[in-house]
């Protein structure tokens, strides 16, 4: 099995990010290991900071949802050191969790084999990340971001995350939503997408397991998606990773395969929702809100370099 806690959080004016995982891996007949990720991303400076540290020593504290060595993360907040860095956040929100998989039934069936939610699909961020290594202290005041939370078998054979926040014409929008296609019996299925975007404070339902018309193109560099969902909801996605920002990272299946993932947390994002019952769509853009990750099995061309951190 696979789980792990994950937050991003982004800056109101700037290209900056960050990207915290907190990570629990088990092969059978071995005993778990936990990782703490840490990845700080700047568009103006190029790569991003990234490190990983793996320990046997897990629990789960009393006011919390899990700890690995010396870092935490439950309600609220999330403390932390990863080789030149170290992070002590807080974070708060007024949003419900977000469960991506339409059915209560889908989180306990054997398929999918990955399950996710959002606990928080839009929070505000304070505190600090200091980067010892070029002497910066990052200070978050009401950097917007989430934070989410999966667990498995097995990762997706291919995979697509897409959140996005601070949209120009409507601040208090997000958007959140996972699309994957899995192999069964030596076969790709189609892409399906499962999530929601919130206008004015109401949460429209993307996709689902019947929902065709999605439509997807993906690489390293971004993407372009066509999705669906009741009523006639449509959403028209397009992001672009700024050149040089993507971070490249290994995941390891419990079962011994490995996937090679891409993730930009200051990506640009565009889309043109139509809402049910409206005739025109809505223009919302972001410079670099967004959050795109790419997931896809180890030896797929792409131009991103991978991190030299083993997972598993």
């Amino acid at each position: 099995m696979y789980e792990s806690f994950y937050l991003r959080a982004v800056a109101p004016q700037e290209p900056v990010g960050a990207w915290l995982r907190y990570t629990v891996h088990k092969r059978p007949g071995s005993e778990p290991k936990g990782s703490v990720w840490c990845t700080v991303f700047d568009a103006r400076k190029g790569r991003p900071y990234m490190h990983k540290l793996t320990s046997e020593e897990l629990s789960v504290p009393a006011d919390g949802w899990i700890a690995i060595g010396e870092a935490q993360l439950g309600e609220g907040y999330a403390e932390g050191e990863c080789g030149q860095a170290r992070w002590s956040l807080r974070w708060r929100s007024s949003e419900p969790e977000l469960r991506h998989l339409p059915a209560a039934w889908m989180y306990k069936a054997r398929l999918p084999k990955t399950k996710l939610t959002s606990p928080v699909p839009d929070a505000r961020f304070e505190g600090t990340i200091e980067l010892k290594a070029d002497g910066r202290t990052l200070r978050l005041d009401e950097w917007r971001g989430m934070v989410g939370h999966n667990w498995g078998a097995e990762h997706a054979e291919r995979w697509v995350w897409l959140h996005g926040v601070g949209f120009e014409q409507q601040p208090d929008a997000w958007l959140d939503v996972a699309l994957g296609r899995i192999k069964i019996a030596g076969r790709m299925t189609p892409w399906v997408a499962n999530g929601a975007v919130s206008l004015g404070g109401r949460r429209y339902q993307i996709g689902g397991l019947a929902r065709r018309g999605l439509r997807v193109q993906e690489s390293a560099e971004g993407c372009e998606l066509h999705m669906e969902g009741a009523r006639g909801l449509t959403i028209d996605a397009r992001v672009e990773v700024p050149q040089g920002s993507g971070a490249g990272w290994r995941y390891a299946d419990p079962d011994g395969g490995e996937h090679e993932v891409v993730n930009c947390s200051v990506a640009a994002v565009e889309l043109d929702v139509r809402l049910p019952g409206e005739r025109e769509p809505r223009r919302l853009s972001t410079a670099h809100g967004g959050a795109y990750e790419l997931g896809m099995r180890a030896g797929e061309s792409h131009s991103v370099p991978i991190a030299p951190f083993a997972d598993g």
